[in-house]
């Protein structure tokens, strides 16, 4: 069953498991960056299994004039060696449960074009192509 990470220890706890999802990642600024995003709504939740995170995502609860009120899934990632053992999809259905709990309209996340083995996954979830995504780096 996914948990809330609200202490400092939780959000370092799952800094390995985002690694895979996210390299740039620094250990140093992880917890930091995490209770910055706090601020503006997320939230990360993970799996641990005999003390190990095995899966864990970020989220946010927000309206828009596009959706209204919907659930926007920032990161989910298990992790490479506990894959096809059902955390993913235990994430989701408990994403989708704060969702409909919270009153959202939507459900719905990003995922990059070279994510094939993600992309099956998320079809098989019940999740379909709505939009393409544009973006330019700004650096």
């Amino acid at each position: 069953m996914p948990k809330l990470a609200t202490t400092d220890a939780e959000i370092e706890s799952c800094f390995d498991v985002m690694a895979e999802l996210r390299p740039h990642l620094s250990r140093v600024t992880f917890r930091e960056t995490v209770r910055q995003m706090e601020s503006q709504g997320y939230k990360l939740v993970y799996i641990a299994v005999e003390n190990e995170v095995v899966a864990a995502a970020g989220y946010r609860i927000y309206t828009n004039l596009f959706m209204g009120l919907h659930c926007y899934v920032d990161d989910l990632v298990t992790a490479t060696i506990h894959r096809s053992k059902g955390y993913g999809e235990q994430m989701i259905k408990w994403l989708r449960n704060e969702a409909v709990q919270a009153g959202c309209n939507h459900f719905h996340l990003d995922s990059g074009t070279h994510r094939d083995q993600a992309h099956k996954f998320y079809f098989a979830q019940g999740l379909h192509i709505a939009s393409y995504h544009f973006s330019e780096e700004l650096k």
